[in-house]
Order: structure tokens, then C-alpha cells, then sequence
């Protein structure tokens, strides 16, 4: 049901509905009880996104551009998305979709020098910012400092240990798809490489989703032992891929290690893709001739924007008692590491 529909069963106009919805002094008392008791029994609900984007239009001009989401991080640096290739291009997205709601993002270093939590918190009360969109931390176990805790907060990631809304990779389906791929391509000998940051990073999902998918394939698939290994080394993955015979690998590795790798499977001598498929997950694959899944960091971006409009549109402030997490699926990168889909495949 829309706002015209309701309009209709309480004989008004869509105007003075959503007047009475938002409980505005311009209806009367007795209007707005009506309107929102037929509301509650027709089972209407307000888009918190649409709310959040009218509210900020119904603001006088002047307030609207001034309207903006504080941008923080727990790097040292003041904006270490600067120096680094995915994190610039999330910052891109956050700014294109505040632009298309009406907000500004403004960058805000947390950790500047002589910087408290108590005097940040002044500054984001005398700025009225009411939203902070996070990068997160390079401390998996980070807390986010109790003073911020009025504001309503979206982290990219899972770097903060704090509850919070968040928008991050989706590691388990991305796991799920290249092992998938592979297995289109005639590769039945699949094997998981994987840093240790990456790891934890992802919350362990690429190494519960191999093991996963090569159970559900019992009988024709049997799941190798994981490669660890945060720094690729040529003779650690010729020994391990001799031992384990694997005709596919999955390497999940940070985008700084791809230049290795690529040298690494150069002195392997083994013929990619005939005889080993290779199928890389990573940030970004720009630049690079692997097969794989590089991250949608726009999309991770503008949805942790829209996000955190629909919380402030929802006045959910503090810390979430139940926080909402959006899971963005990477892009497949076509590439040049794996054989071509099998025929009836």
C-alpha cells in the first residue's frame, strides 16, 4: 500500500495524510489519531530511505547545504583512503549517492594530534551531525568510543568489535561463485589459498564456504587443507600443490600480494589454465590478467549512505541493539586463469 491508497481509505488528501503520518501540528489531534490507526490496520509502512530523503527537502534551503555525514577512521592517517586504491574508490561511492540525497560527506580526523573524544564529540554537536559513516579500523578488535554513542553510525567492515550497522563484502557467496566457476570449467580438484588477514577480515567465511560447498559435493569433491600463507612463497605453494594434486586454486589474498603471485605462478612452470585454474579474490583485479572477484567498493560506498540515511530517518540513534548488516556481493572479473565454460555445463 502507498500513501494515495491510504489517502483514499481516509478520505483526504495525500498532503494532509502524510501530515498526519509525520504527526504534524498543521492536522488536527483527532485527524492524526484517525489516520494513524487506519495506517496500523492496513498494515502501511513508511520507506525509511524515502522519509529520510523528503525529510532532508522539506528543511529550508540553507539548512540543506549545510546538511552532511561526518566521514571518520581509526587509521592514523587523516585520510587513508588517499593511499589506497579500494578505499578511494568507497569514498567515491559514499560521495556520489550523499550528492544525489542532498548531503555532503565531511571528512573528520578522529586522531588528530591533541584530538579527544570529548572534544570531537563538541564538534560534531556544534556541526549538527547527527550521522557518522566509519572506515573502520586496521585493529580487528577496536571499540567504538562510548562519547560518539548519540550519533547513529555505519562501519564498512567488520574491523570495529562494537555492534554496529555495517555494509561488507559478501565473502561466503564470493567463495561459493569462484568454486562454482571453477566446477563449470572442469576443475574437480579445487584448492583454498588463503592470508590470514583476509581470514579474519572476512570473519572466516571463504574457509567455512569451501569446506561447505566440497561437503555438499561428498563423493566427487574432497576438500584439500587449507593454504595459509599471508606472504605468497614459491616454494611453499609448489610443495603445497604437488602434495594435494589440486587442478584449481582460489587465492584470497590482499591486493599488494597480486604481484607476487603472479611471479610465483610464473616460476611454477604449470601450464594456467590447461593444467591449474586460478581463480583470485581481491579487492581489485585491475591491472592484473587473473580470473576472480574483485570487490563492488562503489556500491559498498553509496549503500553504507543509504544506510545511514534510513537509520537517522528512523531516529535510531546510539548503539544498535539489533544492527543492520547489508552483504554486497564482488564482480566477476572474466580474466584470463581459467578454461572456458564446458559445453552443457
Amino acid at each position: 500500500m502507498n500513501i494515495r491508497e491510504l489517502a483514499l481509505l481516509a478520505r483526504l488528501s495525500a498532503a494532509a495524510t502524510s501530515l498526519a503520518l509525520r504527526g504534524s501540528p498543521k492536522v488536527s489531534a483527532k485527524t492524526r489519531t484517525r489516520v494513524q490507526a487506519l495506517a496500523r490496520k492496513a498494515g502501511y509502512q513508511v520507506d525509511a530511505r524515502i522519509s529520510s530523503v523528503m525529510s532532508h527537502f522539506r528543511k529550508p534551503e540553507t539548512a540543506r547545504l549545510t546538511a552532511c555525514f561526518g566521514l571518520i577512521t581509526f587509521y592514523p592517517e587523516e585520510r587513508p583512503w588517499e593511499k589506497s586504491i579500494h578505499m578511494r574508490q568507497i569514498y567515491a561511492g559514499m560521495e556520489r549517492r550523499a550528492g544525489e540525497l542532498g548531503y555532503r560527506v565531511e571528512p573528520l580526523w578522529l586522531r588528530a594530534p591533541g584530538m579527544t573524544h570529548r572534544r570531537f564529540r563538541e564538534i560534531l554537536e556544534a556541526r549538527g551531525i547527527e550521522g557518522l559513516l566509519c572506515f573502520g579500523s586496521p585493529k580487528f578488535d577496536e571499540a567504538f568510543p562510548s562519547a560518539f554513542e548519540r550519533c547513529t553510525a555505519v562501519n564498512i567492515g567488520l574491523s570495529i568489535s562494537t555492534p554496529l550497522h555495517r555494509i561488507i563484502s559478501h565473502a561466503f557467496n564470493d567463495t561459493l561463485t569462484a568454486l562454482n566457476e571453477l566446477y563449470r570449467r572442469g576443475y574437480r580438484r579445487p584448492g583454498l589459498v588463503l592470508s590470514r588477514y583476509e581470514e579474519i577480515r572476512n570473519g572466516y567465511a571463504h574457509a567455512s564456504a569451501y569446506l561447505g560447498w566440497c561437503e555438499h559435493r561428498s563423493g566427487e569433491i574432497t576438500a584439500r587443507p587449507i593454504l595459509r600463507m599471508d606472504r605468497v612463497d614459491t616454494g611453499t605453494l609448489q610443495a603445497w600443490l604437488k602434495s594435494e594434486g589440486c587442478d584449481g586454486v582460489i587465492f584470497v589474498h590482499p591486493q599488494a600480494e597480486l604481484a607476487q603471485l603472479q611471479i610465483s605462478l610464473k616460476r611454477l612452470r604449470a601450464a594456467i589454465p590447461e593444467e591449474l585454474g586460478v581463480a583470485v579474490l581481491s579487492q581489485n583485479l585491475e591491472g592484473t590478467r587473473f580470473s576472480g572477484l574483485q570487490e563492488n567498493q562503489a556500491v559498498m560506498g553509496a549503500w553504507a549512505v543509504e544506510l545511514l540515511a534510513a537509520r537517522i530517518a528512523s531516529r535510531d540513534f546510539g548503539l544498535p541493539a539489533m544492527p543492520r548488516v547489508e552483504l554486497v556481493e564482488s564482480q566477476w572479473i572474466k580474466g584470463e586463469t581459467l578454461r572456458p565454460v564446458l559445453v552443457n555445463s
